[in-house]
């Protein structure tokens, strides 16, 4: 269980985590700036489908550590104390947190799955698709971001 907790958990510990706190954002944000391109050429080279497969799985691991601890018993950090009544990054616990954290994976989910369906152009046609991707892979970035920072800071009320 200690291994899982740790592949869960795993961040970016470094002045870049402000930009990207774990792998699965920092995929998220290189996946956005690459994304651009597509855009502008409106053709997907196998460089970036490989990438997506490479978020595919940084999502996955996570959320299947996720769903295992979250049988166990887990809860995320920012909504339970650890010590003192204060979560183990020092703030007041939010149990609401735990809630959105679900959901902004969720919404990465979703979102990857709709990233799949605008590059393979099943949806909508292929040239509207990739005009509109830079769209789904920033909001893609926003809530893989917004996934590691609810587990980490409470909210605005208790």
């Amino acid at each position: 269980m200690a291994f899982l907790k740790w592949l869960h958990d795993l961040e970016i510990p470094s002045a870049y985590a402000l930009l990207a706190p774990t792998p699965l954002a920092l995929a998220c944000l290189i996946l956005f700036v690459w994304s651009i391109g597509p855009a502008i050429r409106l053709k997907v080279g196998r460089p970036m489908v490989w990438w997506l497969r490479l978020t595919w799985v940084l999502t996955l691991i996570p959320a299947v550590t996720g769903v295992i601890l979250a049988l166990g018993g887990g809860k995320v950090a920012s909504a339970v104390a650890a010590a003192n009544g204060v979560t183990k990054y020092g703030f007041a616990p939010d149990p609401k947190r735990n809630l959105e954290h679900w959901m902004y994976a969720a919404l990465v989910l979703l979102s990857l799955y709709a990233i799949e369906v605008l590059i393979q152009g099943k949806l909508i046609r292929p040239q509207a698709g990739l005009r509109i991707l830079p769209v789904a892979t920033l909001f893609l970035y926003g809530v893989a971001y917004m996934v590691g920072r609810v587990a980490v800071f409470p909210g605005s009320g208790g």
